[in-house]
């Protein structure tokens, strides 16, 4: 994605910050939908995986800090380490996909995303352990991170491919696989 213009870029990762306040809206109004759904997570994510990690980790960090200071989601005692999970969310999507090039655009997609969902669980799991909620056991962290948050994760890996294909097939990001042939090269 070398020909995507940074002041695109820019503009991307403002409309997925805004995403990070608009979302958790939406879905805070189903109970515990939040927690479940990881709304937050997915322009995140996004931003990473198609405009790269630097703009990546900045939607990952203003992203919950706008949506706390506007709508109080997340709440000030979480903030901090959705702040860390986010950051390493939209840093290592942005790495995987400068790394990943297996010729399909799909495949790219199904390695990067699961590695920067994981390490943000990590990561974000770490930072409570040590820094923010050093009385967290692994269960209660396995349970939130994994168990209740089972259809996020579903979602994000049903929704953010497809979405970054449809952007491309939209020409609003450029193709990671330019054709070749007249024949579609990411397939």
């Amino acid at each position: 994605m070398n020909r995507f213009p940074a002041s695109k870029k820019m503009t991307m990762s403002a409309v997925c910050i805004a995403l990070c306040v608009v979302l958790p809206m939406a879905f805070h109004a189903i109970p515990n939908g939040g927690q479940m759904f990881l709304p937050m997570h997915i322009p995140v994510l996004l931003c990473g995986l198609i405009c790269g990690w630097q703009f990546g980790f900045l939607c990952g960090i203003l992203g919950p800090l706008l949506s706390s200071a506007l709508t109080g989601m997340p709440p000030a005692p979480i903030l901090p380490a959705m702040m860390v999970e986010c950051g390493v969310y939209g840093i290592t999507a942005g790495l995987m996909m400068s790394k990943i090039h297996s010729g399909s655009i799909y495949r790219d997609l199904y390695v990067s995303l699961p590695v920067a969902m994981l390490a943000g669980r990590m990561f974000s799991g770490i930072s409570k352990a040590l820094i923010f909620a050093p009385g967290m056991g692994i269960r209660v962290w396995v349970m939130a991170s994994f168990v209740t948050a089972l259809p996020g994760i579903v979602v994000q890996l049903v929704l953010l491919p497809s979405l970054v294909v449809f952007l491309q097939k939209a020409n609003v990001i450029p193709a990671r696989y330019p054709k070749k042939d007249g024949m579609e090269a990411d397939k």
